[in-house]
């Protein structure tokens, strides 16, 4: 029997055990690794996601304790499981572990994809922060639009205690509340159930499925980062980004996600350059010539406008988009610039708690604060220098209302963005084409 560690960060990581490792005789998976997310690891996966074979559930431990992991635990293979790092970054930590003598181990679809008794259609990307979310948002609106209850699956964020989000179902705002959501996942379905929407997410995603299959005509795949589908889709839509033009072909699993679409969604053509676009379906066309392509852009709107002109703001944006998705602005920051913001405040000299260590770690950051909130001590480190900053006003440009999360002492401005289509074939028009309404 192979002595398995997986290396992850509270998502594909337990999905692929569960789907591959969880009932294989061949393997024995002796610990997760985790990163990219803070404070996830010391936990254990409990034996009752683990099985009947791990009666005692399985650890959690920091990846940066990897190679030591793998002689101590007499390793003999390592299977990478997270989104959204470069290739290069990718075969450092294959060599490290190649290095420790271990084998080092993807995974692909085959393996770890649930065949669904429903229609599916999974919205990824090729990077995080291209725009997956506001697509989501589309395509369910032409669904239920065509009369149809329309289910959302989310990709897992369980930071939590994982046995009790074994299956997560929110139809209401007081069922995030309940389940004392992170902001990252407030931001993901608050949004959807303001809609109508009921979403689905957790840990064990074919039990996840088999509950949303019975209350759903057709069901969304609402990807993270850039991962992979957790389902077989019918309809596969990946969505790109011309403000990072090239990334599409060197970051990990974005460009397997980009080989399989049948759709590409060209996002943020209002703020990038023709050169850009071009660039873009140039690079899609190379490693996927059948995929039909849809140009989008991103509008921003706000219910207040005028009152941005003159003040000194800060700025909060959406934290994965900036952090491991290394963008260096977002849709309230292009609201500051585009509305006559008189100054964008740095907020590095109030900075508190771990938030200075995500601004050590992230140089790319400017002048805007990640919206960093995976626990009850990371939302208070938001407020607090929120509430620090010598600033007029606060623009959110986050998914979710923040003055609703964080006791907040200045003025706060929301910023929206969706989803709209530029000429044709449109989202509608293939969907349509496909069956699935």
């Amino acid at each position: 029997m192979r002595r398995v560690i997986i290396m992850g960060a509270a998502g594909r990581d337990f999905h692929n055990f569960n789907t591959y490792y969880r009932n294989n005789p061949e393997r024995e998976v002796v610990a997760f690794t985790a990163t990219q997310i803070p404070d996830i690891e010391g936990r254990i996966y409990p034996p009752e996601l683990a099985g009947e074979r791990y009666p005692d559930g399985i650890p959690i431990l920091s990846e940066d304790d990897l190679t030591n992991l793998i002689d101590k635990m007499n390793v003999n293979e390592v299977v990478f499981s997270y989104s959204d790092v470069s290739y290069e970054y990718v075969m450092h930590k294959a060599s490290a572990v190649i290095a420790s003598g271990a084998d080092f181990i993807l995974l692909g679809m085959r393996e770890t994809s649930i065949k669904s008794r429903k229609p599916v259609i999974s919205v990824c990307a090729v990077r995080t922060g291209c725009g997956k979310s506001q697509t989501t948002r589309r395509v369910a609106k032409i669904l239920k639009d065509a009369g149809k209850d329309v289910g959302i699956i989310r990709h897992p964020m369980p930071y939590g205690d994982l046995k009790r989000q074994i299956a997560q179902r929110f139809k209401t705002i007081n069922d995030i509340i309940e389940a004392n959501c992170t902001i990252e996942e407030m931001e993901e379905y608050e949004p959807h159930i303001n809609n109508g929407m009921i979403v689905y997410a957790g840990v064990d995603y074919e039990k996840i499925l088999r509950i949303a299959e019975e209350e759903n005509d057709i069901l969304i795949w609402d990807g993270g980062n850039n991962d992979l589908p957790f389902y077989i889709p019918d309809l596969h839509i990946v969505v790109a980004d011309p403000l990072r033009v090239g990334d599409e072909l060197s970051y990990h699993p974005g460009e397997a996600n980009l080989r399989m679409a049948d759709c590409v969604v060209i996002n943020k053509i209002d703020s990038a350059t023709e050169n850009q676009v071009s660039q873009l379906i140039h690079n899609v066309k190379s490693v996927n010539e059948n995929a039909i392509i849809v140009k989008a852009r991103s509008p921003i709107s706000t219910d207040n406008p005028d009152i941005i002109k003159g003040k000194r703001v800060i700025v909060v944006e959406d934290g994965p988009t900036l952090t491991h998705g290394e963008m260096s602005f977002g849709a309230g920051t292009v609201a500051a610039e585009r509305f006559g913001a008189g100054e964008i405040v740095d907020p590095k000299p109030y900075l508190t708690g771990s938030l200075i260590d995500t601004f050590r770690k992230f140089t790319h950051i400017g002048n805007l604060i990640p919206a960093m909130g995976y626990s009850d001590t990371q939302k208070k480190e938001l407020e607090d220098t929120i509430n620090k900053a010598d600033a007029d006003l606060v623009i959110i440009g986050t998914p979710i209302d923040l003055g609703r999360v964080l006791n907040l002492n200045k003025p706060t401005v929301r910023v929206k963005y969706e989803l709209e289509e530029v000429g044709s074939p449109t989202l509608k028009d293939i969907i349509k084409d496909r069956g699935l309404i």
